[in-house]
């Protein structure tokens, strides 16, 4: 069974305009799409300002479209809570359905800014909690962590995920099974790179021009290689190289959910013909270099 499909908002207010952004929900809607994901560093808080705009002027009823977003550090009480204030200020909600650590910190080896969560769940300015970009190392010790203080559930983990690179790895996934914590991906194109468009180098306006830092995660060798049995395969099967790497990410075992951030209409339509093809014989030829 194919994964649930998640809008990335993560190109609005930085890749693309308010404009834009209106389209792709709109039309993610349409399709059925029930998970919109956002972050508070997103666009330095315009991707929020946006996702709230949408939902106040579409008449979005709570409970309709699921929104996700994510806070930074600091994770002290004072800071945790300022930053949601601010996420729900921006998003004009009075819940947020999921929120998401951004991305590991030292103050999440201690019960505090664990208790300051919990603490907003039980006032109803969150519902669940969820891990962004944690190692294999850091979601264990925080299981562990919240085991020891009781009560306290992390119930998803979105990591970087696809055929070139991926931050999952198999002890995660077990982790995850054992803990009733629901795997979320992100990127199934490697921002692009698996589309073939950088293999003269880097192309203008894209994702790595806009966002450089990206390049060395993909750039290597070994996604290199993936790349081109991508291409390889593609050619030999008659499909393009962007429709196999999205079904390949949408049909991996045990992701709940994949987030599909787009810039316009057509790349999330793509989703949609990626869900048809379900080709476990090809998955696996992708995987084997």
């Amino acid at each position: 069974m194919a994964a649930n499909i998640g809008l990335g908002c993560v190109t609005f207010g930085r890749e693309i305009d308010k404009e834009a952004s209106f389209a792709l929900m709109d039309h993610a809607r349409a399709m059925g799409v029930k998970t919109f994901d956002t972050a508070a560093v997103y666009g330095n808080g315009s991707s929020e300002t946006i996702v709230g705009e949408w939902l106040t002027e579409r008449g979005i009823k709570s409970g309709e479209i699921s929104i996700a977003t994510k806070i930074l550090p600091p994770y002290t009480a004072a800071g945790i809570r300022v930053s949601i204030e601010a996420s729900l200020k921006r998003l004009d909600i009075g819940t947020i359905a999921l929120l998401y650590l951004h991305r590991w910190d030292d103050a999440l080896t201690q019960p505090a800014a664990w208790l300051t969560l919990d603490s907003l769940k039980a006032k109803g300015k969150i519902k669940t909690i969820g891990a962004s970009n944690f190692n294999e190392e850091q979601l264990t010790n925080s299981i562990a962590l919240l085991k020891s203080i009781g009560g306290i559930q992390l119930s998803y983990i979105q990591n970087n995920h696809n055929l070139a690179v991926s931050d999952i790895t198999p002890r995660m996934k077990a982790l995850c099974a054992d803990n009733n914590i629901k795997l979320v991906t992100y990127s199934p194109l490697g921002a692009g790179f698996l589309t073939g468009k950088h293999l003269n180098g880097v192309a203008a306006d894209s994702r790595f021009a806009i966002m450089p830092a990206h390049q060395e995660i993909y750039f290597n060798e070994q996604a290199n290689k993936r790349l081109h049995k991508l291409m390889e395969v593609a050619k030999r099967v008659n499909q393009s190289p962007t429709l196999l790497a999205m079904a390949w990410a949408l049909y991996q075992p045990q992701t709940h959910t994949v987030l599909v951030g787009v810039r316009s209409v057509s790349q999330l339509d793509l989703t949609t013909e990626a869900i048809k093809f379900y080709a476990p014989e090809i998955f696996a030829e992708l995987e084997s270099v």
